[in-house]
């Protein structure tokens, strides 16, 4: 049944997107003139947080459209089983008003589990921040933007400024990770 869902192609497509993307810019930060440790910390250092930033967006994305599908649509459907058990005079009366309110508590949970991981707010979140990564990877690659300077000396002179940069944006993304988790946190004990 997982299969017929299309859960496990999905997946698979996933997981193909992120071995191709990862051996994409393996090959990328291979044929740069760099030093070793600078390749080093090119692949553990800046390619694994692409990478598993990717992953925790996707996952993110996917877990919140989820529960918003099944909020919207349990929500369109309840009424619609409520009306139907008002206008039935048959048995099968019991099954709308089983079905509603079944169908009531998924969406009360669904809604719960969404405002509780805040799996929106996180998808944006990881998303702004790996495309952060990767526009700095590109401009570094390349040697445009802020890297331009060093297109005559090469990718190893222009490292230390792209280190400082994937740097900076990582902690951008911890300081912004902290702000949120102590909003909550004050919003939390105002409201108790």
């Amino acid at each position: 049944m997982v299969r017929w869902l299309g859960f496990n192609r999905k997946r698979e497509r996933a997981q193909a997107y992120a071995n191709g993307l990862k051996q994409d810019f393996n090959n990328l930060i291979d044929e740069l003139k760099l030093e070793p440790l600078q390749t080093r910390f090119l692949k553990s250092r800046w390619l694994e947080q692409v990478l598993w930033m990717e992953g925790r967006a996707a996952y993110c994305r996917d877990r919140y459209y989820n529960l918003r599908l099944m909020t919207i649509i349990g929500g369109v459907l309840v009424p619609i089983l409520v009306t139907l058990q008002a206008d039935s005079a048959t048995n099968i009366n019991y099954f709308f008003r089983i079905g509603a309110i079944g169908l009531s508590g998924l969406v009360a949970v669904s809604s719960a589990v969404e405002e509780f991981f805040h799996y929106g707010e996180r998808w944006y979140h990881y998303r702004r921040t790996v495309e952060s990564l990767k526009a700095e990877g590109w401009q570094f690659f390349q040697l445009s933007g802020i890297y331009r300077p060093y297109a005559v000396q090469g990718h190893s002179a222009a490292f230390p400024l792209f280190s400082e940069q994937i740097e900076d944006i990582i902690r951008q993304d911890v300081d912004i990770y902290v702000n949120q988790m102590t909003r909550e946190k004050k919003k939390e004990k105002s409201e108790s």
